[in-house]
């Protein structure tokens, strides 16, 4: 019997966004919250080939890259947010409760905060209960 993380690996179609640079208002510091930053996120979402093979060769029948594109706008559009963890956690529930997504995997990262190191993030990794 596979683990979850093989059965991801062996049965599931990997959609991923790569490095899609957003103006975000967030931060805890005073400093920060008085103009957005720059936050670069990358999504993985694992959809099962059952729901994600097309028949067709026709958008419905696959989870649109616009999707992960809108649930970033949208969150963002919700005003400033004081942490990357609350940021992540967020993103990362409104694109697991999609149908067809098993699990997601998603970090966010502000490049500009220390002048010493390339960026500052988190990685969150979820996925819903798999039954066999």
């Amino acid at each position: 019997m596979l683990d979850p993380i093989q059965r991801l690996t062996l049965e599931c179609r990997r959609i991923f966004l790569r490095n899609h640079e957003v103006p975000v208002q967030i931060g805890a510091h005073d400093f920060e919250k008085s103009q957005a930053q720059r936050v670069i996120f990358n999504v993985e979402l694992f959809v099962p080939y059952a729901l994600s093979t097309p028949q067709a060769d026709q958008l419905n029948e696959v989870v649109d890259y616009d999707f992960v594109r809108e649930m970033i706008a949208q969150r963002i559009r919700q005003g400033h947010v004081e942490l990357q963890e609350t940021l992540c956690d967020d993103l990362a529930a409104q694109m697991l409760a999609h149908p067809r997504v098993q699990a997601v995997r998603l970090s966010s990262c502000k490049p500009d905060v220390y002048p010493d190191c390339e960026a500052v993030g988190v990685e969150v990794f979820r996925m819903k209960e798999w039954t066999p």
